[in-house]
């Protein structure tokens, strides 16, 4: 289905890190293809500006996580938003469109909303989780919810939010799991031996928490293990120097690829994966994995408080129950990685009920076409005609 602007208007795009990144730049595609004469403008990373994002902001100012980590990197966050209100301003986008980062994007939100500027919010707030309170915010200043999970969208219109279930963007930019021997061709992997992937993160803090205790935990298989090849995957919001110099201090050989974090998992027997999107990737990949993650000792302090879920990782939150490993914090030590990768690449039991869960929840995310359904949503708060979102929301 496709349809046209009559005046091609200028959208506000602002997305962050790696997988907003990606999906921000998935949805403006099928933004392009059915209004081709559509303008964007904003902040957001490489995919975005391959698919003609006009980037007023690179997506790495914004790339932190945890409650002080931030700080340190406050004032390029604050010229951030600043440039993009006054952008906003000055321009007069028809609508804007943000992309994840809660606590960029609903501050951004506000101010839109005091111009008037409509707003779509793709891939929403961990609400479910944490900071519920933040449910008020979004009714008063979002003008549709776009939600990537399945029992998002109950939640938002129990609350009076005007929400939908897109679908999940992976299902289309990753498609069917990959199989072992191709996705070692295309990286150029022997087919022989057994590989780990090794994925820390997207961030740069996450990333110095996270990468030494993997590389640490790869050097103890390795003792068992000297055929195995550890290979990395690079995301494009990290400076491959980064972990070039932690794989050089611990003096383990390791192989690094940018930008291709799906299939190096495809690619690999067994992953090491920082819990986020990544997770859930790997899961489509139908690749067993462990996950691991560590912020700084106040902000999990802070965190252990008020997060109401059971499960850091995405896919046993899908699941509602623990089918993936998670050593969290203090548990993220290399000896206890090492032994549940071990087990994982050892036990074939262990294995195929992991793979098998995994299954389960690819399977529950339903069908691909994600971009497609925000673009007719983002499209008709655009003021185009004859989308499925308009015949949905009479």
């Amino acid at each position: 289905m496709s349809s046209s602007l009559a005046e091609a208007p200028s959208l506000l795009v602002v997305a962050g890190e790696a997988s907003g990144d990606l999906h921000a730049a998935a949805l403006l595609r099928e933004l392009k293809a059915r209004a081709p004469g559509l303008r964007a403008f904003g902040m957001g990373g490489a995919h975005c500006r391959a698919e003609g994002l006009e980037a007023l902001v690179d997506a790495r100012a914004v790339s932190v996580m945890g409650l002080v980590e931030v700080l340190p990197a406050l004032p390029r966050i604050l010229r951030a938003m600043r440039t993009l209100e006054q952008a906003a301003r000055e321009r007069r986008p028809a609508a804007a469109l943000l992309v994840d980062l809660p606590d960029f994007n609903l501050r951004l939100a506000k101010k839109l909303h005091a111009l008037r500027i409509p707003v779509a919010y793709y891939v929403s707030p961990t609400i479910w989780a944490w900071r519920p309170g933040r449910l008020r915010t979004i009714k008063k200043y979002v003008a549709k919810m776009l939600c990537i999970l399945p029992f998002e969208e109950r939640l938002y219109l129990d609350a009076g939010v005007p929400a939908m279930y897109v679908g999940h963007p992976s299902l289309d930019e990753l498609g069917a799991p990959m199989q072992v021997g191709p996705a070692r061709d295309g990286l150029g992997i022997s087919r022989e031996g057994q590989v780990l992937a090794l994925l820390p993160g997207s961030r740069q803090s996450e990333v110095r928490r996270i990468f030494p205790a993997m590389l640490a935990s790869a050097r103890g298989l390795l003792a068992t293990r000297p055929g195995l090849q550890l290979v990395v995957a690079v995301a494009p919001t990290i400076a491959i120097e980064l972990l070039r110099r932690e794989a050089d201090r611990q003096r383990i050989a390791v192989r690094f690829v940018e930008g291709r974090g799906p299939e190096v998992v495809a690619a690999s027997d067994a992953a090491i994966v920082a819990s986020g999107t990544a997770v859930l990737e790997a899961a489509l990949m139908q690749r067993p994995m462990v996950v691991v993650y560590r912020v700084s000792r106040i902000t999990y302090f802070i965190a252990k408080r008020l997060v109401r879920v059971a499960h850091v990782a995405l896919v046993n939150l899908l699941a509602g129950r623990r089918i993936v490993p998670e050593l969290i914090q203090g548990a993220m030590r290399p000896a206890r990685i090492a032994e549940e990768v071990q087990r994982l690449l050892d036990d074939p039991a262990a294995r195929g009920l992991q793979l098998a869960e995994l299954a389960q929840v690819r399977a529950g995310l339903g069908d691909p076409g994600a971009s497609g359904r925000a673009a007719d949503q983002v499209l008709a708060l655009l003021g185009a005609t004859g989308t499925r979102a308009e015949l949905a929301a009479e």
